[in-house]
């Protein structure tokens, strides 16, 4: 008598640890409900110090499954890139090792989208120490690094609407920039609606038209979303992957 296949189950989303790492913080959480640790980071927070810190902080509490939000590039859920405002290490790191169960990765800025996400064409940017970019369209999801493309002057978008050019233009220049260029990007990229979110949305007066804001609390949704078979989400590069398999 043949075995029986084992059959995969996903992971309870209620004990998803969900993890978004920033250039000025770390915030975790594990499941809708739970609470929000959060910690500092900066150009010396490297994979290790992170992992080390987020044990001793979870201790003993349960997750089965890590949904990590990665400020830099990932390709395949591999980290491609080692990040612009944190320390190095990052490309190559075996989390699951560290963390002691699996681990999906994804850019930060595109589980914050995830997480925004209600169908159509959304283009997400996260506004915060970087600038994060993300396309969702009919629910699949495409990272972009539009924010370190070249913009103007010999600068890159990020230059304008990141930290750096917030500090550098003043809140008055840097919410025109921001206006201009949602507007620019939302034309470029035929976007249905914006989403923008990351720490300084909340800096804006008043929304460009077309746009809302979203919540820095999205990306522990998005997190979620990474496990559960239902949400009807895809990554670009799982999509390509699936429709190169049915072509053959």
């Amino acid at each position: 008598m043949p075995a029986k296949r084992k059959v995969r189950r996903e992971p309870d989303r209620r004990y998803v640890l969900v993890i978004d790492v920033g250039g000025t913080h770390v915030k975790a959480r594990i499941g809708e409900h739970g609470a929000i640790h959060a910690f500092d980071s900066g150009p010396k927070m490297t994979p290790g110090r992170m992992t080390r810190r987020l044990r001793k902080l979870l201790g003993d509490q349960r997750y089965d499954a890590v949904s990590i939000g990665y400020p830099g590039l990932v390709y395949h859920g591999r980290i491609a890139a080692e990040p612009h405002n944190l320390g190095r290490g990052w490309v190559g790191y075996d989390f699951s090792a560290a963390l002691g169960r699996p681990v999906r990765i994804i850019n930060d800025a595109a589980m914050q989208a995830i997480g925004s996400y209600r169908g159509g064409r959304m283009l997400f940017l996260g506004l915060g120490t970087g600038l994060g970019a993300t396309l969702i369209v009919d629910g699949v999801v495409e990272p972009t690094e539009v924010g370190h493309m070249p913009y103007k002057d010999g600068r890159t978008f990020e230059d304008y609407l990141g930290e750096r050019g917030r500090k550098r233009l003043g809140n008055r220049r840097w919410r025109k920039n921001v206006r201009r260029i949602v507007a620019e990007l939302s034309a470029a990229f035929e976007a249905d609606y914006i989403v923008l979110g990351g720490g300084n949305a909340r800096r804006l007066k008043k929304l460009p038209p077309g746009a809302r804001l979203g919540s820095n609390l999205h990306a522990f949704a998005g997190g979620l979303r990474l496990w559960d078979p239902h949400a009807g989400i895809v990554t670009a590069a799982s999509a390509a992957l699936r429709a190169q398999r049915e072509r053959r």
